[in-house]
């Protein structure tokens, strides 16, 4: 597919700030046709150093709430200040998905990229420790790394080169994620797709020098690749 809203940020700068596959890319897939209203109040849910939370305020208008564990927000308010946003735009918040703090039914939307797969595989977090913060009505928007095909009983070879077995049970097919988030008594599944962006979002991603990157060339480079994929899930609280 085409990616005429990322291709703004395809800069060396914002680039050698990816964590993972281009955040940019997914996120851009994952919200086409979005049903968010601008002006939205946008929890941006394990949001790294605020890539994704920049171009959800920038190109969609949302309110966005960047919060994350790992990252400092005081980093991150200077990152967004040179991207010139302003508060009323974006606020940088440090949160535990496990243990979040806002106000119940504070959020019009939650936007999670490349991280709902750590804290989200216990069924029972989406009712009591996502929903809660999000209004009636409100909508859930996921983009998760997977598999085309659970196989942690057998791993292929190339998986290992970069990964281990701990490590890639973080990653699973859309079987299993429409189980996972189907069993939430909250939320009504809209969707669990594959995505398309895998090959393009892995080629930005595999560009960069951090160790990280260098790593996980060697299993893509003997074909990892053919094994994964990326998957979006939309969910709307009752």
């Amino acid at each position: 597919m085409k990616y005429p809203l990322s291709e703004k940020y395809n800069t060396p700068e914002l680039m050698a700030k990816i964590m993972g596959p281009n955040p940019i890319k997914l996120t851009e897939e994952l919200m086409q046709n979005n049903l968010i209203p601008s002006g939205a109040a946008v929890c941006d849910l394990g949001s790294g150093q605020g890539l994704t939370s920049v171009f959800l305020a920038k190109e969609y208008g949302f309110k966005v709430y960047a919060s994350d564990l790992w990252s400092e927000p005081e980093d991150n308010k200077k990152f967004f200040d040179k991207m010139g946003l302003s508060d009323e735009e974006i606020i940088p918040v440090k949160a535990d998905a496990e243990d979040l703090t806002f106000d119940k039914e504070f959020f019009d939307a939650v936007v999670s990229v490349d991280s709902y797969n750590y804290f989200g595989r216990n069924a029972d977090y989406l009712d009591s420790k996502l929903l809660p913060f999000v209004k009636s009505g409100g909508y859930i928007y996921i983009a998760i790394p997977g598999m085309k095909k659970d196989c942690h009983e057998n791993l292929p070879k190339e998986l290992l080169l970069s990964w281990t077995p701990e490590q890639m049970d973080y990653m699973h097919d859309t079987e299993y994620w429409r189980d996972i988030v189907s069993q939430s008594r909250g939320a009504e599944v809209i969707t669990v797709e594959e995505m398309l962006s895998n090959d393009e979002v892995w080629a930005d991603w595999l560009k960069q020098e951090n160790e990280y990157a260098i790593g996980d060339r060697k299993s893509m480079n003997a074909g990892a690749g053919k094994y994964l994929n990326f998957i979006k899930i939309v969910l709307r609280k009752k």
